[in-house]
């Protein structure tokens, strides 16, 4: 069965109902099992758990601690291009923000790698909005190709793609993917997108042609704040659970993405404090205690120095979410305002004292038999 099948078979009304019907009992219950699965997640992540926090978070902690050792993995985004055929309402990519757009040569996209790798980063994430003329197949391979000499792993978030491409582009050398459902209620994605996006089981279905690819990292999120975040983080736990069970290869990861601001002046409609998120992470380690969690620059300085060592375990730094904006200073068109303008260096210096092994490379293609 795909999660195409799984997710349509889901009441999500029945879900939000079974999460704030929660009880103190209920909570208790979950505490007092020795094992934890998804069935559990809307039961912690429900408002009557928000009162339980402190234990959740020495929980999450302690499950981090011995699932991966006292370790943070550290990884930059690279924006190859800010160019997009969608009008999706909450994306500064959307493509109705007439400000400057760019896609980067291949000598441009080396000078900006170069200067990634000179911070120290050997995990490199390559975005691009979804112009698939700009950054085609062959331009993400060529590129690609060159990077390899640089980075041991290499991961896209570019628009999906069918289950060849994929994997002619694991043969170029990329390792893993991040496509993010953006919100798992079909009426509510309608009404945000439009243009090829727009396409709900298209880009669902993708991150399952990718796990056939042979990615070695699959990632998946839902966008918080476009809709109940309780219900929406339900829905990725299943994704999550399911994509394990289906791909157990492949290091399957999670990420919080809280909308920020963005060319567009998008409001969303749903606001997500930081207790909300935490108590999300951290119920999400309890009951995927294997998964990769992913905390951005999106976020703050505090909250991520907060998050470090209680269930996070992979971070980006530095970042720049515009073509350009490590070496080339162009004033082009962003994503996303980044809200942790730290450098690497002192990132990794927060992470040391907390006495957090900041890892820049934990994987590389010798480990892999042809």
């Amino acid at each position: 069965m795909s999660f195409h099948e799984i997710i349509d078979a889901l009441d999500l009304e029945k879900l939000k109902h079974r999460i704030y019907a929660c009880t103190e009992q209920d909570v208790e219950r979950v505490f007092a099992k020795s094992n934890l699965s998804v069935d559990d997640f809307p039961v912690l992540v429900s408002p009557a758990a928000a009162a339980c926090l402190e234990h959740m978070a020495v929980l999450s902690r302690k499950i981090t601690r011995l699932r991966f050792g006292p370790v943070m993995k550290l990884y930059a985004p690279l924006y190859v291009s800010n160019e997009c055929v969608n009008a999706c309402l909450y994306c500064g990519f959307n493509v109705h923000n007439k400000l400057a757009r760019v896609t980067l040569t291949r000598d441009e996209v080396m000078r900006e790698a170069n200067a990634i790798h000179n911070f120290g980063f050997r995990h490199l994430l390559l975005v691009s909005g979804e112009a698939q003329k700009k950054v085609s197949r062959a331009y993400l391979e060529e590129i690609v190709h060159e990077l390899t000499q640089l980075f041991a792993g290499i991961s896209i978030e570019i628009y999906p793609m069918d289950s060849e491409s994929y994997r002619s582009l694991a043969r170029a050398g990329v390792t893993g993917i991040a496509i993010y459902q953006e919100t798992y209620n079909r009426g509510i994605y309608k009404t945000l997108h439009k243009g090829p996006k727009a396409d709900y089981d298209n880009r669902l279905a993708a991150i399952e042609r990718a796990g056939q690819a042979g990615m070695r990292d699959l990632g998946i999120a839902a966008l918080m704040g476009l809709t109940d975040f309780r219900v929406e983080m339900a829905c990725v736990a299943l994704h999550a659970a399911y994509l394990m069970k289906q791909f157990w290869k492949s290091q399957i990861s999670i990420s919080f993405p809280r909308i920020r601001a963005a060319a567009g002046s998008f409001t969303p409609p749903c606001l997500v404090t930081d207790k909300e998120l935490a108590q999300t992470v951290f119920a999400l380690r309890m009951v995927l205690p294997d998964a990769d969690l992913v905390l951005s620059t999106r976020e703050g300085p505090a909250f991520r120095d907060g998050m470090a060592d209680v269930g996070i375990t992979r971070m980006s730094a530095g970042s720049r979410t515009n073509p350009g904006g490590y070496s080339l200073e162009e004033d082009s068109l962003e994503q996303f305002q980044i809200a942790d303008n730290r450098t690497p260096a002192e990132v990794s210096d927060m992470l040391a004292g907390k006495n957090l092994e900041p890892v820049w490379k934990d994987f590389d293609r010798s480990f892999l038999f042809e």
